[in-house]
């Protein structure tokens, strides 16, 4: 399978949040499906509020303030898997939208058998 990466788009979308069309190469591409729909979360195991303090030597380890782990935030990106076309009649093909949530921008990724 060979793949275009990366690649900036619009896309607007429904209601519900889910692709409706995007502008590629100057070219308006209808979504006719979406095939499949992921998230990839934020690992927010590995981040903290606070760095580990290492305990003093006066002080007990038990009062040593153990590291939180931060608020879990939202999806990191949104994946769709899209069958789309750039008009009809004309055939269509497979695509990934990737949507970053947290800059706001899209891109795109076109799957190719």
């Amino acid at each position: 399978m060979s793949r275009v990466y990366g690649e900036p788009v619009n896309v607007q979308t429904r209601e519900d949040g889910r692709p409706a069309r995007f502008v590629w190469r100057g070219r308006l591409y209808a979504v006719r499906s979406v095939m499949e729909y992921w998230v990839v979360n934020r690992e927010w195991w590995r981040e903290t509020d606070q760095p580990a303090q290492p305990a003093q030597p006066e002080q007990p380890a038990q009062s040593a303030q153990p590291t939180q782990p931060a608020q879990a935030a939202g999806p990191e990106l949104r994946y769709w898997r899209v069958e789309a076309s750039a008009g009809q009649g004309l055939p269509s093909g497979v695509y990934e939208l990737r949507l970053d949530v947290a800059v706001d921008t899209w891109t795109l990724r076109r799957v190719l058998d």
